[in-house]
């Protein structure tokens, strides 16, 4: 949320999605962020005023997370990670996987290696991800640079 944020009217704005309800925010020092995001995105909840964090409610709101989305990218996942959930219901509905790999010796990684593993895209950089959705969402093809001669070098004569 900070990076869309902060690229301000440049950005397409951010979405949080809350697995409490909308006036209950959890963390609570998560409160000024949420804020912000509000101002310039939107907070959602599917939960009634005054739900409370349940651990249940979290991997339910994840579904919302999928279908508001056009692909999903784990950027670090355990195993058991809530991301997972997510990154199979996007699975499930049509939407993009996308992954960055990480350590083979982080715990944090393995959910990442096992989604490229089973086809999500791996990602190097955010270019990756631009291209990958550039289609789906009408995105014009980027301007392409004129080619460099043979060596990469202009001659001059």
């Amino acid at each position: 949320h900070r990076g869309a944020l902060a690229a301000g009217s440049a950005g397409a704005g951010t979405v949080a999605v809350i697995g409490t309800g909308i006036d209950r925010i959890y963390p609570a020092r998560n409160a000024a962020l949420a804020r912000e995001i509000a101002a310039a995105g939107a907070v959602v909840s599917e939960f009634p005023l005054g739900t409370p964090p349940l651990q249940h409610n979290f991997p339910r709101r994840n579904r919302l997370i999928a279908g508001l989305a056009e692909g999903v990218l784990v950027v670090e996942a355990a195993l058991g990670s809530g991301s997972l959930i997510t990154a199979r219901l996007a699975t499930e509905t049509g939407r993009e996987v996308f992954a960055i790999p990480g350590s083979i010796h982080s715990p944090l990684s393995r959910g990442c290696h096992r989604l490229i593993r089973d086809g999500a895209k791996l990602v190097e950089t955010a270019e990756d991800v631009v291209e990958e959705l550039r289609g789906r969402l009408g995105w014009p093809a980027p301007a392409v640079a004129p080619a460099a001669s043979a060596g990469g070098r202009r001659r001059r004569g």
